[in-house]
């Protein structure tokens, strides 16, 4: 199976410029414009910064993370909670699958209408995540 740039669509650089998407060979590749100059960057390595910022929120916030979610789907009982709470704490196993898979389409057409983006430099460092409803570290 061929890997995916999952954040597809959802990044930009650090000018606000949309980030495309090409192959090389079979890997996935962001392509940033910097002055003139395409550079290609491996998705995987973008993606997994994004994906581990996302695991370390949910970190230490499984049991109220699990509540929420129960609540959200109409499942408040104890055991609906605890099987959330249990993926929640197995989280890397699914964010390592999602780099495979990837993100259906309309789940990312539905995150960018609620205002998700990241933002990286040529480089393909991670510069920000903007996830809206989240309190950010300085704000807290």
């Amino acid at each position: 199976m061929m890997a995916k740039a999952i954040f597809e669509g959802l990044i930009v650089d650090e000018f606000d410029q949309p980030v495309s998407v090409t192959y090389v060979g079979e890997d996935p590749c962001y392509v940033v414009n910097d002055q003139g100059f395409l550079r290609h960057i491996l998705s995987v390595e973008v993606d997994r910064q994004v994906l581990d910022q996302m695991a370390e929120m949910i970190q230490g916030n499984e049991e109220f993370l699990a509540e929420m979610t129960a609540r959200q789907l109409g499942q408040e009982d104890i055991f609906s909670k605890a099987i959330i709470e249990k993926q929640l704490k197995n989280v890397d196993s699914y964010l390592e699958n999602l780099l495979q898979v990837g993100i259906p389409e309309e789940a990312r057409a539905y995150l960018g209408m609620l205002g998700f983006q990241i933002r990286i430099n040529v480089h393909g460092e991670v510069l920000e995540v903007h996830q809206p409803g989240v309190i950010s570290p300085e704000d807290e």
